[in-house]
């Protein structure tokens, strides 16, 4: 019976093998993944429906986030880059964190938007006179270093380390005093929003014992009015948190900062409301130009490439950079 099913194979194979050579050929052709990724110009998301808030103060124009497409270095994509004007190549080493995959970065940068969206949050409710408060921090992991041993992963929140309750990492330092390397410790938290139990095993650096991770601040606020941000799972990176601000202000106040113009921009914002430089502002000026808008707000630090860009594909929108979420609200009531 095998031996009948063998030859039955063996001449499918001997009579088909051209087609399924080509097929094979075709997969790899279309999945093989390169150590590239394919930069392009992006879009624009409209901020008023991501603003769900009551009492929302209504605006004539819109404020929205420019984003960069990227996509995956298969090769009719990485051949097509070759051939389309701002479609560029990029390694993928130099869009990763040392140490981490393409798919770990985008992890990464999924926590780095919730903590821009905290971060928008308080910077636009304390312009705007509005009552904002911290009600717990929670601690969110975005790394983890080669020499940890642990169960824990990015975008896990750390709880409790051995009992004790943790909101910083002077909190951790201080449980692990009591430890040394090559022990043991317990951590709950949270993932996914539900509490696990995890381990990490110690070790010492720089004569501290560490656990190996990484983390940063996530906020939970009380304020007044209420207010939800919506989001898509395919979004990620900080890059948005100027213009969410933005949106949250206009949403918060009378005074309506658009004027009835197609508002888009760039930028990382902090908690005190300073602007930060972000990557691929080319393509993120590509895509406003291509969807009208009438201002581009950048940080300061890109600005300078910006008016580059602008003055290649001559591209006809008003271009203004700001330090702080104050300077680009100024900036916007002075237009």
């Amino acid at each position: 019976m095998i031996n009948k099913l063998y030859e039955k194979f063996k001449k499918y194979i001997k009579e088909n093998y051209k087609f399924l050579l080509a097929i094979v050929f075709i997969c790899f052709f279309f999945l093989y993944q390169l150590p590239f990724v394919i930069y392009r110009p992006g879009g624009v998301i409209d901020l008023d429906n991501r603003i769900v808030m009551e009492e929302k103060q209504e605006s004539s124009g819109t404020l929205g986030m420019s984003y960069v497409s990227m996509m995956k270095g298969n090769i009719p994509f990485v051949l097509l880059s070759f051939l389309i004007p701002n479609w560029d190549l990029v390694s993928s080493k130099d869009i990763t964190y040392e140490g981490v995959s393409v798919d770990e970065t985008i992890k990464v940068d999924k926590v780095l938007l919730e903590n821009g969206l905290d971060n928008a949050i308080f910077s636009a409710y304390s312009l705007a006179g509005k009552p904002v408060d911290i009600k717990k921090i929670n601690l969110e992991i975005i790394y983890l270093a080669e020499e940890a041993h642990t169960n824990l992963a990015v975008g896990d929140k750390i709880l409790e380390v051995e009992g004790t309750l943790v909101s910083s990492l002077e909190d951790i330092a201080e449980v692990l005093k009591k430890y040394q390397a090559n022990d043991t410790v317990k951590v709950k938290a949270l993932r996914n929003e539900k509490e696990i139990n995890c381990e990490a095993k110690l070790y010492e650096i720089d004569g501290q014992t560490k656990m190996g991770v990484s983390v940063i601040n996530d906020y939970e606020y009380e304020m007044n009015p209420q207010m939800e941000i919506k989001t898509k799972e395919s979004e990620s990176g900080s890059s948005g948190g100027l213009m969410t601000a933005l949106a949250i202000y206009n949403a918060l106040v009378e005074e309506d900062i658009t004027k009835g113009r197609k508002i888009v921009g760039t930028g990382t914002i902090a908690q005190d409301g300073t602007v930060g430089e972000i990557g691929g502002v080319k393509y993120k000026l590509l895509g406003a130009a291509k969807k009208k808008a009438d201002i581009f707000i950048c940080p300061q630090e890109n600005y300078e490439e910006a008016l580059k860009v602008k003055e290649e594909n001559n591209l006809d929108l008003k271009i203004i950079a700001a330090k702080t979420l104050k300077d680009a609200i100024q900036l916007l009531q002075n237009e």
